[in-house]
């Protein structure tokens, strides 16, 4: 009679794996043939259209849920909420997303803009070498609404009227890789000087 030996994970997927019997084996595969969303591994969600689209697993078959907690049970899989990961394997390091750095110049006065409110500002826009790019004495736009690089909507909220502030965009949160042909090239960082006028 033969030991019974429980079955080893390699730790990444650069080594060839054999093809998955099981339904816990094929959660395994599925988790490390995906993207993980956030340092907690790969969600329920996808790790179960996965199975769906490659093994043709039932999306609302029991055994699957039952594979789920016996993986966990076993110590195959380190559930973290809905979102599972492989015991053993490296945590999935997700680069954060960039934020927009504020120097607060002056405070205004009164509510703070939010989301939603239709503001005035005077602003001046100059690239990481000092050179200025675009500005102007009196723009209007709607807060939160995507009428203006992401920067600006997340940099702008919390001003008060009279209040003035700098803003280190990141690229990402600007205009990117394409940049905004000739003023701004593309992966450009971005600052900018902006004193709120008014809210509506």
């Amino acid at each position: 009679m033969f030991a019974r030996i429980t079955p080893h994970y390699p730790s990444t997927t650069s080594i060839t794996m054999a093809p998955p019997k099981t339904l816990v084996d094929k959660i395994v595969y599925a988790i490390r043939q995906q993207p993980a969303a956030s340092a907690n591994g790969v969600s329920r969600a996808a790790i179960v259209k996965y199975l769906s689209a490659e093994f043709g697993v039932d999306k609302t078959k029991a055994a699957s849920k039952k594979a789920f907690k016996d993986g966990v049970s076993k110590g195959i899989l380190i559930q973290t909420g809905q979102s599972f990961r492989v015991k053993g394997d490296k945590v999935p390091e997700v680069s954060e997303e960039p934020k927009v750095v504020i120097e607060e110049l002056k405070e205004g006065k009164g509510p703070p803009a939010q989301s939603g409110d239709t503001v005035t500002v005077k602003y001046e826009g100059k690239l990481t070498d000092g050179t200025i790019f675009d500005s102007a004495k009196s723009f209007e736009f709607t807060l939160g609404a995507g009428e203006v690089i992401k920067g600006w909507d997340q940099g702008i909220a919390g001003m008060k009227v009279g209040g003035k502030r700098k803003l280190f965009v990141p690229s990402k949160l600007g205009y990117g890789k394409r940049g905004a042909a000739p003023e701004i090239p593309p992966n450009a960082d971005l600052q900018f000087e902006v004193k709120l006028k008014s809210i509506q």
